[in-house]
């Protein structure tokens, strides 16, 4: 009988040339936050399951991908078995977790400010659909040790020219407070305790919808009079801006500053894309504090980038708050865009070139005329020469080939750069 040879579900094989797309796109990605000054590093997929249950990841916490504990610690011949006796590790599920357990362990080693980047695979046991994996890269920046809003215009100024080098254009930076939504919310009469649960069900607006939200709110048995106030706060006419939530907002100070940190973005943008205070924007994320901002695209419904402030989330490992705040991209949301998209063209870098030889040559001098050709910055695959040339080089141009080099010939056959 055959073997299913299928990816499991929520998983993808990709194909050399989505490969080469999605390695040049990393590369642009990477090249950019270097420029800006960050610094990579990298993170074990697995967590304490431990830590991972207690990091405020919001629904996240409920789709956390749980391994069994190995040899001697599995014991399942205990009676009443929990969840815990047979669980102790699992898969991150976004990076900054992890993160701040790397500063945590580290930190006597790191500068502050610490000004990191991250890219790599999170995993999140999700119902798989349309432009949702259960695997799936992020590409994070980072600002750990400065409470100023700096850290916000430069992560917001780098995570946008970053995908201005990747093409996309006409797109807007969407940013709040969760201090200001808090205020919303308790000004509508819900408690405290309430805040976090509101907060889950809001962040699906974008999906849902407001009747949606509504619907929610009501089905977790809150007042139906705090829950029409609060749909009503956030239907408000937005034309005001920052000035119409001051009603809401106790804090002053929040406001201004959120309102410079749009001002500085905006000097820095050029008109090269837009941000906006929305006062509908929440993130589902427990462990934001402050600031938080998405960026959206017409290429694509959803955010395409998302992060925020988490001042508390090292002092809850340490006893000792340290200001952080980061920006990921959503990678595989801009891959897809770009991959399927006719108005972006990724430019890239790589001149790859195909050397076609005959059974009969020598494969040794082959490889040495490949050899020549690499070292004048071309990407070299030895291919054995077809019958019918002209079809292979069609084959070869579809590849990404920038030409092909027939062995014992001069001249490079160059394919159409359209």
């Amino acid at each position: 009988m055959a073997i299913n040879t299928n990816p499991v579900r929520g998983t993808r094989d990709y194909l050399p040339e989505e490969m080469r797309i999605r390695d040049a796109m990393q590369n642009i990605i990477l090249r950019s936050y270097l420029n800006n000054g960050f610094t990579k590093i990298e993170t074990p997929i697995l967590e304490d399951i431990e830590r991972l249950d207690k990091s405020e990841g919001g629904e996240n916490l409920n789709l956390i991908f749980k391994i069994l504990k190995r040899g001697q610690k599995l014991d399942l011949t205990k009676d009443n078995l929990t969840e815990n006796d047979l669980v102790d590790i699992g898969l991150r599920f976004d990076l900054t977790l992890p993160l701040c357990r790397y500063y945590a362990n580290n930190r006597a080693k790191l500068r502050l400010p610490f000004k990191v980047i991250q890219i790599g695979k999170v995993y999140r046991a999700e119902r798989p659909q349309k432009g949702r994996l259960r695997e799936f890269y992020q590409c994070d920046i980072d600002i750990i040790g400065d409470s100023t809003i700096n850290a916000e215009i430069e992560l917001i100024h780098t995570t946008a020219k970053t995908l201005l080098k990747l093409g996309f254009e006409d797109f807007t930076v969407r940013i709040n407070d969760r201090r200001i939504l808090f205020d919303v919310i308790l000004s509508a009469g819900f408690k405290e305790e309430d805040i976090l649960s509101v907060c889950i069900s809001f962040d699906k607006l974008d999906k849902i919808g407001l009747e949606g939200v509504k619907e929610e709110l009501l089905q977790k048995e809150f007042a139906v009079e705090n829950v029409d106030k609060f749909i009503a706060s956030i239907s408000a006419d937005n034309a005001k801006g920052l000035e119409g939530i001051t009603e809401y907002c106790s804090n002053r100070q929040v406001i201004d500053q959120l309102q410079v940190i749009i001002d500085s973005v905006e000097k820095l943008a050029k008109g090269k894309f837009k941000i906006e205070y929305d006062k509908s924007l929440v993130r589902g994320m427990g462990y934001y504090t402050g600031t938080i901002f998405e960026i959206v695209s017409p290429e694509f419904k959803g955010s395409i980038a998302g992060g925020g402030r988490y001042d508390k989330m090292i002092g809850n490992m340490i006893g000792e708050d340290i200001p952080a705040v980061g920006f990921s991209i959503g990678f595989e949301r801009i891959a897809e865009i770009l991959l399927n998209s006719d108005k972006i063209k990724l430019k890239l870098e790589d001149k790859r070139l195909a050397l076609l030889y005959d059974e009969q040559d020598s494969f040794v001098d082959v490889i040495e005329k490949a050899d020549e050709l690499r070292e004048k910055g071309y990407d070299v695959s030895t291919i054995l020469k077809a019958k019918k040339l002209g079809r292979q080089f069609a084959t070869l141009e579809r590849e990404g080939f920038e030409g092909a080099l027939v062995y014992g010939e001069t001249e490079i056959r160059q394919f159409s750069t359209d």
